[in-house]
């Protein structure tokens, strides 16, 4: 009876703990690494349709956690907000795809036209970056289109509207199913030739300072199940895509399960991806300073457990 009373009194905290601290994240690709602890409700969790959204939660208060691109919660910082990043989530998922058989690498581009979604967003930048290194211009040399989504952007090329565009995952994965398409290079490997960095980052796990500090061992919590989640959809693609469609969390679970070998889920500690996180900040400085604030963030940004 005692212990039943003790198991009781845990499962109240837990939940009380998951009503009281809400966890913003864009509905899509960032929601299918943290598929667990959405189901679980390991956490409070609001889904929207931009990060934007996501980052007016957290600058309001009304989410002590969000997940987001990492200039954002960089950005929001610049302020003066208490926002520190607790962890990378997910790494490089961009693929360079096409249907133009004279695309064969970066400096074949050289006068083409190039799909990119997200203009002034980490795709944007990382690529204009890999340009750079080819010595190509890309203002002059290569032409990006950014006008359209990433839905429309697959669709567009499994139709043949487009040919040639920079998409992340899932959304690379739908339109290479088409069979029509084929991957040009590796952008991971250019984006190391291109800055010296190992990976760019996608998404982070940031969290209102203030509220970190004063509860470490709720963040604690928050970071092992994110951290555990992460790994289980990594190791378990077709159960993922079964709670990604349970979850109802913007993709079709089919298209999940098969992007996800590809995706970069990741879990890396703040302090640890620092260096990374870096290299791309110093990347949205060199493009557009505004993106991030205008400065490097403070070492304070990057949350450490001591």
């Amino acid at each position: 009876m005692k212990l039943l009373k003790i198991l009781l009194l845990l499962s109240l905290s837990a939940s009380a703990f998951a009503q009281q601290v809400t966890l913003a994240a864009p509905r899509g690709p960032s929601a299918v690494g943290i598929i667990k602890v959405i189901d679980a409700k390991a956490v409070y969790t609001e889904l929207f349709g931009d990060a934007s959204l996501v980052a007016a939660k957290l600058i309001s208060g009304e989410a002590k956690l969000a997940m987001l691109p990492p200039n954002v919660p960089a950005k929001i910082a610049s302020t003066g907000k208490d926002i520190v990043i607790l962890a990378v989530t997910s790494g490089g998922m961009l693929s360079l795809l096409t249907s133009d058989p004279s695309v064969t690498d970066i400096p074949s581009l050289k006068g083409k036209s190039l799909a990119v979604s997200g203009h002034g967003a980490t795709p944007d930048y990382v690529f204009r970056s890999i340009l750079k290194h080819y010595k190509l211009n890309p203002e002059a040399d290569v032409h990006m289109d950014f006008s359209l989504a990433y839905p429309e952007m697959a669709q567009s090329l499994i139709s043949g509207r487009i040919k040639t565009a920079l998409l992340p995952e899932p959304f690379a994965t739908m339109a290479m199913n088409s069979g029509k398409l084929r991957r040009v290079g590796d952008i991971k490997v250019e984006w190391k030739k291109a800055v010296g960095a190992d990976d760019y980052i996608m998404t982070v796990l940031a969290a209102d300072g203030k509220w970190a500090r004063a509860n470490p061992a709720d963040v604690q919590k928050i970071i092992d199940a994110v951290h555990t989640s992460i790994n289980w959809v990594n190791a378990n693609p077709a159960d993922a895509g079964k709670l990604v469609d349970k979850n109802n969390v913007g993709i079709a679970g089919n298209i999940a399960t098969a992007a996800i070998p590809r995706s970069a889920y990741c879990f890396i500690k703040a302090k640890e991806a620092k260096p990374s996180l870096e290299a791309l900040f110093k990347i949205f400085l060199e493009n557009s300073p505004e993106s991030i604030g205008g400065k490097m963030p403070a070492d304070g940004f990057y949350w450490s457990i001591n």
